[in-house]
């Protein structure tokens, strides 16, 4: 048997050397987790996000949409609600759910969408408060989707239902409209509730709809349309 090599003609074992490799690896990956941006601690969860976007007491970040010249049409006629618009009350973004949708325009031809005809009084009651800057004198126009046809429909000239079944965007008590009187009426003998005119809806009826949210002021308050 061959003799064996003198200690100091050993090969240099490697296995420290890969060691302290995988460690700096690690480590380099630790700090690029703890650098990255914006920092970790300061990115909140979606959920919790939206989450904040709901409530009387927080701003929502819900800006008019300008008149567009470009659509042909007069600047106070009722408009497709876009896919970016947030509904000033809640958040929520009505193009997802266009058979609840509302809106409002202004005299300078900016308008304002919401997800329901429960928003829009809510809106309507309290202008000032879900729009900074804005009042319900300016508003010359509102609309809201008719449940029967999917038109948009004069809100003041609509019928609507109160104590039904049916569950708007938010998944709460609701005002579905109607420009037709029979078609109210079948909807109410269907799904419950009682078919109220527009001057019918006030701040007490909306707070039993929506509790805890403000309802200061009457919901027709501003110019007669003509």
């Amino acid at each position: 048997m061959p003799p064996r090599p003198a200690p100091s003609a050993r090969t240099p074992s490697r296995a420290p050397t890969r060691r302290m490799a995988l460690a700096a690896v690690l480590l380099g990956a630790a700090s690029l987790g703890a650098w990255q941006w914006p920092p970790r601690w300061r990115r909140a969860p979606a959920a919790a996000a939206d989450a904040a976007m709901v409530g009387d007491d927080v701003c929502v970040v819900a800006p008019t949409t300008p008149y567009d010249p470009a659509l042909g049409q007069p600047p106070q006629a009722a408009r497709e609600v876009p896919p970016e618009a947030r509904c000033p009350v809640c958040g929520m973004f009505p193009a997802r759910a266009r058979d609840w949708a509302a809106q409002v325009i202004f005299a300078d031809g900016d308008a304002q969408f919401l997800d329901s005809p429960l928003s829009l009084m809510m809106y309507l009651g309290n202008v000032g408060h879900y729009a900074r800057g804005r009042t319900a004198q300016a508003i010359v126009a509102r609309y809201v989707t008719d449940a029967d046809t999917g038109a948009w429909l004069d809100a003041r000239q609509a019928l609507y239902v109160h104590g039904s079944s049916a569950r708007g965007p938010m998944r709460a008590g609701n005002l579905p409209a109607f420009a037709d009187a029979a078609a109210a009426q079948h909807f109410a003998q269907r799904r419950g509730g009682r078919v109220l005119g527009f001057s019918a809806i006030d701040a007490a009826l909306l707070r039993s709809l929506a509790p805890g949210r403000r309802q200061d002021h009457a919901v027709h308050a501003g110019p007669p349309q003509p």
